[in-house]
């Protein structure tokens, strides 16, 4: 009998997270890119977050999407973040990420970041105060800074304002699926519901 009732109870979440999809709503739940955006997935859904170190919504917004990276989100999903710069001064902080990404340091240091600018109020788009947290760090200050100077990391940045200019982003933290589809807070009202939003949307993208 009771597993039988795990049963239905399986079922019946299975049907919710159907309806849930079907029920999204253009305009309310999120918006259409037009023309969709490249990807870089092959054979998984893509979901990119659109973030800045400088946003202190998107600290708000880690640990709730850090869970859902970690256990939440289906296994034929691809994560990827985008650092945006919709201006020149939030350049710096969409380098530091890059490097941390060159050197493998992402995993460990993102939040990390995100604390130190909106947490310690360090300025590190300060070249001197960043080499300096970064000692701190355990990192080689040098291999860093050289990385973050980089033709690699320059390039890398330049390709984040592509990203975000053919997603459409105008405001951060928002997130796309497959390059179809975009959706944010704003939409939403809540980070748990934003994320809601987001696997129907996979869901939507993986039927078409």
């Amino acid at each position: 009998m009771l597993r039988i009732k795990t049963l239905l109870s399986l079922v019946f979440m299975l049907f919710a997270l159907s309806a849930g999809a079907a029920e999204l709503k253009e305009g309310r739940d999120y918006a259409n890119i037009v023309p969709p955006a490249p990807t870089d997935a092959k054979g998984k859904v893509e979901v990119t977050e659109f973030f800045s170190y400088m946003c202190p919504h998107c600290f708000e917004f880690e640990p709730a999407l850090s869970k859902w990276v970690k256990g939440g989100m289906a296994k034929d999903v691809a994560f990827r973040r985008v650092p945006v710069v919709f201006r020149d001064s939030w350049a710096p902080t969409a380098k530091i990420y890059y490097t941390l990404e060159v050197l493998g340091e992402i995993e460990r240091m993102h939040l990390e970041v995100f604390e130190a600018m909106h947490v310690e109020r360090i300025d590190l788009n300060n070249e001197k105060a960043l080499e300096a947290w970064i000692g701190k760090k355990g990192l080689d200050t040098k291999k860093f800074m050289d990385t973050y100077r980089s033709f690699t990391v320059q390039s890398q940045v330049q390709r984040a304002k592509q990203l975000t200019a053919a997603h459409g982003i105008q405001g951060v933290p928002a997130m796309a699926v497959d390059g179809k589809y975009r959706s944010s807070s704003t939409f939403n009202g809540t980070y748990e519901e934003l994320l809601k939003v987001i696997d129907g949307l996979v869901a939507k993208s993986r039927k078409k």
